[in-house]
């Protein structure tokens, strides 16, 4: 590395935590019994908090508890609802088999009462497994999803993990502990193998689960390697570290050595994106949550925010515009306000397309120009990315506006199109196309990618 991209420790250049170092304590189902502020719980709302916690995975940290959760707004609290199973999370039919199997006791028939609850609720939504996972000599690749030209998803098997687990969560399958539906890798050196092979790639989107969970020497182990790649532009990192355990950049044992890696990165000539999971604006509100923004920022890396539209959680304008807004006023750029997808405890957290494009257009008359750089209500479909851009009236016709933001073909990119007006569904699969036409205009190849 050049003298003039040497990268400076970070203890040279920036002032110590302030915070003190703080054990990170979890809580998994196997301990819901343990949280001390449950007892305050009637003796049914703790029953039907194990039985959804023994289809949808649980965790949560001592952080979380003590410090973002409102106990006297309980159940209302929306980070109480963002962690903790609730009853109305699963279907009546659904909850009722795995609750009396739970009464009856008989392991067997627990265990087959939730394996068929979870595998009615499409643990793999838009074709993760079957279309997303590329192929090398007929042979599929573990940890790694390819679904849009220049951006490759990598799932490091470290980071399959998550400091808290959100409720509403598309890939809680990953959590589960069933290797089949598990998508993850031991191979540092598989990723760089494959970009190699494929030079129209130029984004890695570091994924999980939460890479952030991982120690910085194995997060470095698959970062250093992309950095001698000259196709690489930009290094991205999922993660809700920032919420849910903003410790790891402030006073983790290794929280310095990560901002460290980060500024390497920038030193090598790549961008260094940490793409922030964000719901509500009340996550920014601890000092120590806002000392982590401002310590990553210093590093030079970008966060970016996105976060689903939730019943229970968020579904309303005020206060997706108090959490833009904020979020501007920390220097992190508001990136999407996604659809909840259709897996997992969607029927608990949908919001009809209809309303979430009123409440997405409410929140933007709301905030400055420069908090409106949040794309959405934008649905992560099989197709692509596909944005609500509005409601209109055409040749007499209600409908929806439409158009990719993304798609598996970029010719299909920035192309509107439209749907009949359908004031109750929640994903691209209820829309029927407008104007007669009996197909959308990207169905006939879609069709052909599949077979």
């Amino acid at each position: 590395m050049s003298e003039a991209n040497t990268v400076i420790p970070l203890r040279e250049h920036q002032e110590p935590a302030t915070q003190e170092p703080r054990r990170f304590k979890v809580f998994t189902a196997r301990q819901l019994d343990k949280i001390e502020q449950l007892q305050r719980l009637d003796d049914d709302a703790r029953f039907a908090m194990r039985v959804v916690a023994n289809v949808l995975p649980f965790r949560v940290n001592e952080y979380v508890i003590e410090e973002l959760i409102d106990w006297d707004k309980v159940p209302d609290d929306p980070i109480y609802q963002l962690t903790f199973p609730q009853k109305g999370m699963l279907a009546p039919e659904h909850f009722d088999k795995v609750a009396d199997a739970m009464r009856g006791g008989d392991k067997a028939e627990i265990d087959a009462a939730v394996a068929e609850v979870r595998e009615a609720l499409n643990p793999h939504p838009a074709g993760q497994m079957e279309h997303n996972i590329p192929e090398v000599d007929g042979e599929k690749i573990d940890g790694i999803q390819h679904k849009y030209n220049e951006t490759v998803l990598f799932f490091p098997s470290q980071g399959q993990v998550c400091h808290s687990y959100c409720t509403f969560c598309f890939r809680w399958a990953q959590f589960i502990g069933d290797n089949d539906l598990k998508i993850a890798t031991k191979e540092a050196g598989q990723l760089k193998r494959y970009v190699q092979a494929h030079p129209e790639i130029t984004d890695i989107l570091i994924t999980g689960g939460d890479p952030l969970v991982m120690k910085t020497k194995n997060l470095r182990a698959h970062i250093e390697p992309l950095l001698e790649l000259e196709q690489i532009r930009t290094i991205r990192i999922g993660s809700k570290a920032l919420t849910f355990w903003p410790q790891r950049v402030v006073s983790d044992k290794d929280a310095d050595d990560l901002l460290d890696l980060f500024r390497e990165v920038q030193a090598a000539g790549k961008h260094l994106a940490l793409m922030a999971h964000y719901n509500h604006w009340r996550e920014l509100e601890p000092a120590i949550a806002r000392e982590a923004i401002a310590r990553v920022r210093e590093t030079g890396a970008q966060i970016r925010a996105q976060g689903p539209l939730l019943a229970h959680i968020n579904d309303n304008a005020d206060d997706w515009a108090r959490l833009w807004q904020t979020q501007v006023e920390l220097g992190i750029v508001p990136y999407y306000m996604f659809v909840e997808r259709d897996t997992g405890a969607r029927r608990y957290f949908e919001v009809p397309l209809a309303r979430a494009w009123n409440i997405y257009r409410d929140a933007m008359k709301q905030v400055s120009g420069l908090a409106r750089t949040a794309r959405g209500p934008s649905m992560s479909s099989h197709p692509g990315k596909v944005e609500i851009q509005g409601v209109t009236e055409v040749a007499g016709e209600k409908v929806f506006v439409l158009r990719l933001i993304q798609g598996r073909n970029p010719d299909w990119v920035q192309r509107p199109f439209f749907a009949k007006y359908n004031e109750d569904a929640t994903w691209l699969n209820h829309l029927e196309p407008a104007f007669g036409e009996d197909k959308f205009f990207f169905d006939d190849e879609l069709a052909a990618m599949e077979d």
